[in-house]
């Protein structure tokens, strides 16, 4: 059976996995753990029935997921085809069993000064092998059109390799956990040092997360500058949040101040029209 402290020891081993070494606590979780700590202290010290033994219990094993890949090539076309390549069987990944077999790396240019992560492949994307194919691939390619960008002009991944699975999954989609997030941070880690693109771009709350340790909430994180592997990041709404009935107006104006403060960050020209995309007509 399993035990509440079992959840609490899986989370902490992917976090430290992912590279995270604090984690902050409000005063609700604070007193959820000592709740935690005083049961099991309890049960620890209650006599066992004299009809049943006391059960032998094994002690959690470590998840233990690689930091780093390593990849091969003379270039950087051959270095991410490297990466590609070992993906495609990553064993931290499969042996969680709660992702489909199906892998889907990434797509677009090697030399791109921008690279957008999103958070990993949904029914679309598995079905083409290629991420943002979908609905939200075409938003993101409006955005990028509104930008002066084309699709094989940036560099387009996920966190997460292979397509989250459910029970009896058709088209259905689930957020990525943070075990399966921790199992292929390095692929990401590997792709930004190969491509060294001048800006990344967070692609929704979960990217966020996975890219910066960091479990803060998505508005805060919004609207300012961060950094991953040394290359400044932007936080921003992923499409597929714009294509819902209840993105309203707010909510557009603001992934758009992202990409301009992106192309101000990077020296993209930036015309009046771009500028005023949001501002209300008189």
């Amino acid at each position: 059976m399993t035990r509440p402290v079992d959840a609490v020891i899986d989370f902490l081993q992917a976090e430290q996995a992912r590279g995270v070494s604090h984690i902050m606590l409000d005063e609700g979780a604070r007193e959820g753990l000592r709740s935690l700590a005083k049961r099991t202290r309890t049960t620890a010290t209650a006599p066992a029935a004299a009809s049943q033994p006391a059960p032998t219990v094994a002690a959690p094993r470590p998840v233990e997921t690689p930091t780093s890949v390593t990849a091969t090539g003379s270039s950087k076309a051959e270095l991410l085809a490297s990466l590609r390549q070992q993906a495609e069987t990553w064993q931290p990944a499969r042996a969680l069993g709660t992702l489909r077999e199906t892998m889907v790396f990434a797509t677009g240019n090697p030399d791109a000064r921008i690279m957008l992560v999103g958070e990993a492949p949904g029914y679309e994307e598995e079905r083409k092998r290629e991420p943002f194919v979908g609905p939200a691939g075409q938003k993101l390619t409006d955005i990028l059109k509104a930008m002066g960008l084309a699709r094989d002009e940036v560099y387009i991944s996920n966190i997460v390799k292979f397509r989250p699975a459910t029970p009896r999954q058709t088209t259905n989609n689930r957020t990525p956990n943070p075990a399966e997030i921790a199992s292929c941070l390095p692929f990401i880690r590997a792709e930004v040092e190969i491509v060294r693109p001048e800006c990344i771009i967070a692609l929704g709350a979960t990217a966020a997360e996975g890219l910066l340790g960091n479990a803060a909430t998505f508005g805060s994180l919004r609207g300012s500058w961060h950094e991953f592997g040394g290359i400044p990041l932007r936080v921003t709404y992923h499409p597929s949040y714009l294509l819902r009935s209840n993105a309203d107006h707010t909510s557009r104006r603001q992934l758009w101040e992202d990409m301009l403060a992106v192309m101000e960050k990077i020296g993209m020209p930036i015309s009046e029209k771009q500028r005023g995309f949001f501002i209300p007509k008189r």
